[in-house]
């Protein structure tokens, strides 16, 4: 049977037959989780009172336009109908209640006590807690107890406009839906204390809630267990003189409340014994349920909001777990850096340190070019003039703007030139190496200048017979501007750092295209360069190792590259490199289960690579996430503090590097400004990878814009700063 053929979906088109452009979903999808990151971060400094929150308390006023019968009367005001009336609990009767809840700790305790002695209580629980423990709300419903509205976000309600009062009212009411499916007619206002202390600035808004439907529930006896005087102290003050009746005022929430649950279990033993009753406040005034069933759209929004809430903090949970994976990760990789760093430039450059036999032998350089006008000149001439003997051939990918034959009429001795059709990078290392003349090949970009020494420095390692790649020391010419200064920060401190540690290790991830070489031997063993991944210089070197060569790095095989100068070439730059190390990774993964060197590397190298590469970077935006709401919502002092801190142990790192590549120290000006702004980019570039990989998007290769502006430090030519000229051996 024939298969069909799908036809290709045509382009989405207006209603005015222009087409529709759609956003990549890899651009979408970052933008999505963003969003709703930053929506679950506000929701969750919402729910905690860091946002909106007021926690100013008004002073007392005077008490003229409080009713008389209000202030001598009892602790239960109503002023639903046209005049205010005050109840009293009936004597022998005594109304638990407990603010500031629900408490994760603390409650279910208050709860256990209650139930050991089938005693009723009324909870008075803010929105907030309700919302982040609804089974708590849901558990004291069930046991029999009543719950009360304490507002929202438990601010002085004196001091609020009405819209505000009505929203704490229903914010705290939408969360007892969802967390219990009820509503409540029970309300204590936050900071309130005994009928005859309600002011003038108070009485206003117990009227306006008695308007909403409401009671206004104060207190006869106040235990103070906030001050934590003692259980002894907390059962006096809440203990009623001459069996009367009473409103006894407690927190099951807002700090340590070992002293109030360890004061409720005598208080409420002694007073069962004494003959007390401890029932909610309907219970106790004969009054219906103050509950009511929330159903229908009320009661989905109420669990939605609930729900809402939870993922929020469930998120936040996520968060900071991952701010503590990569504090551990940042603090380990830089402690890492510098011991094995300081242990390699010791080694290396002891006096005694070779090697092995000096490498005098010619070597062949592959200069893989497309489109490379601007700058091939200058590659080939830093070439020719080096101090070691070499070959150099030109491999042209199908250039369009005569980049082969500006390097054919320069004349050059010992420089070919190589034509083929353009086949990428990996397809014209190959054409050169099978046309190279000799057994160490050197590979470098079409846009990067040469010291006279870099051959001769990058080929020296080559006398130990177990070396098989070695990693030069890439170096950003054009730094003159804040891109480029960035990009020469990077260079100099995460690349060759890492490269310094890696080596120490034997699990260098990478060797640069800029500036690296191989022995043929070890290229033919492993099938030469690969077309299967983006980053074939990653790929070429973890094949290496897998084959059990070494790969080592030489600090003074300097080469001086031309980095992206605009955000958008950088961006390109960095997704092929994020997306290429992802597929290397996942080429090599079965080494994790191999055994010998193959294995060896999947078990140190591949983990190490995937920690510091992939998922350091990837959390690493936390650090600024939490910076931000710190300094929004938080202890603003101690998020400074613990920022600073991280900063000024990468300063000490990239100061350290700088030094250890003899580079000037004025360019680190910059580097609180790198770690705000340009290791977002690199977050987002890495997520991108990241969704192109999970989507099965499929990436290519971007050509850079190119401007020539990179020659040789001190010649006069490039951008590159000066450094010591001095023999490099």
């Amino acid at each position: 049977m024939a298969s069909r053929t799908r036809r290709p979906r045509p382009p989405a088109r207006g209603r005015d037959g222009s087409r529709r452009r759609r956003v990549p979903m890899r651009l979408a999808l970052p933008a999505l989780v963003l969003v709703a990151l930053m929506a679950m971060l506000m929701l969750r400094g919402f729910v905690h009172s860091e946002i909106l929150a007021d926690h100013r308390v008004g002073e007392p006023g005077s008490k003229t336009a409080v009713p008389s019968e209000v202030l001598k009367g009892g602790p239960v005001i109503d002023t639903r109908g046209s005049a205010p009336t005050s109840l009293h609990v009936p004597d022998r009767e005594l109304v638990l209640t407990f603010d500031d809840g629900p408490d994760p700790v603390w409650t279910p305790k208050v709860l256990d006590v209650l139930k050991k002695y089938d005693a009723h209580a009324v909870f008075f629980v803010t929105g907030t807690m309700a919302s982040r423990y609804p089974d708590l709300v849901e558990r004291m419903v069930d046991e029999g107890h009543e719950v009360g509205l304490h507002t929202f976000n438990h601010p002085d309600l004196s001091l609020q406009s009405q819209s505000r009062i009505d929203w704490e009212l229903s914010q705290n009411q939408l969360a007892l839906a969802g967390a219990a499916g009820i509503r409540t007619s029970l309300f204590r206002p936050p900071y309130s204390s005994f009928a005859r202390h309600m002011d003038d600035n108070s009485w206003p808004v117990t009227e306006y809630i008695g308007k909403k439907g409401y009671l206004t529930v104060l207190n006869d006896t106040d235990s103070e267990d906030w001050k934590r005087p003692g259980v002894e102290e907390i059962i006096r003050r809440a203990t009623p003189e001459n069996g009367k009746g009473a409103i006894v005022l407690m927190h099951d929430s807002g700090g340590d409340r070992s002293q109030t649950v360890a004061a409720l279990d005598r208080f409420v033993s002694a007073l069962q014994d004494d003959g007390y009753r401890f029932h909610t406040l309907t219970e106790a005034l004969d009054f219906p349920s103050a509950h009511a069933p929330v159903t229908g759209l009320d009661l989905w929004k109420g669990k939605a909001w609930v729900y809402a809430v939870g993922a929020s903090e469930n998120t936040t949970g996520v968060l900071v777990v991952g701010l503590s994976v990569i504090g551990v990760l940042v603090f380990a990789r830089f402690g890492l850096m510098l011991l094995l760093s300081i242990a390699h430039a010791r080694r290396v450059r002891h006096r005694d340190f070779r090697w092995g036999v000096p490498v005098t032998e010619p070597v062949s350089v592959l200069v893989p070019a497309y489109n490379e006008a601007k700058c091939i000149e200058q590659t080939v001439r830093s070439l020719v003039a080096s101090d070691h003997p070499i070959e150099v051939l030109v491999i042209d990918d199908g250039s369009t703007d005569g980049t082969a034959r500006i390097v054919e009429d320069l004349g050059l001795p010992g420089v070919r030139v190589i034509r083929q059709l353009n086949g990428g990078k990996p397809a014209a290392l190959n054409r050169g190496i099978a046309n190279a003349s000799y057994d160490i090949i050197v590979m470098m970009d079409g846009d990067t200048v040469f010291e006279p020494a870099t051959v001769r420095e990058l080929v020296q390692p080559f006398g130990d017979p177990r070396v098989g790649a070695v990693a030069g020391n890439a170096k950003v010419g054009n730094r003159d501007t804040l891109i480029g200064a960035w990009q020469h920060i990077e260079y100099v401190m995460g690349f060759n750092l890492d490269r310094r540690m890696y080596d120490m290790l034997q699990c260098m991830p990478t060797i640069p295209g800029a500036v690296g070489a191989f022995r043929r031997t070890a290229l033919e063993r492993v099938g030469g360069m690969s077309e299967d991944t983006l980053a074939e210089d990653t790929d070429i070197t973890m094949a290496m190792h897998r084959d059990g060569w070494r790969v080592v790095y030489a600090e003074n095989a300097r080469a001086w590259t031309e980095a992206p100068e605009s955000v958008q070439q950088l961006w390109s730059q960095r997704y092929r490199w994020s997306y290429g190390t992802m597929q290397a990774i996942w080429k090599h993964r079965r080494a994790i289960i191999e055994r010998g060197p193959s294995g060896r590397f999947g078990r140190v190298g591949l983990p190490l690579v995937s920690l510091f590469m992939v998922l350091a970077p990837l959390l690493a935006p936390l650090i600024d996430v939490f910076l931000l709401y710190g300094l929004v919502f938080g202890p603003t002092e101690k998020t400074i503090g613990a920022w600073l801190v991280v900063l000024a142990v990468q300063a000490l790192c990239a100061t350290y590097a700088f030094y250890l590549d003899r580079e000037r120290m004025t360019h680190l000006i910059s580097l609180p400004l790198q770690q705000i702004l340009y290791r977002q980019l690199m977050y987002v570039v890495l997520l991108q990878s990241w969704i192109t990989a999970l989507t099965g998007g499929r990436l290519r290769w971007q050509k850079l814009r190119r401007t020539g502006a990179v020659g040789l430090p001190g010649a006069g030519s490039g951008a590159a700063p000066s450094v010591e000229q001095r023999p490099v051996g």
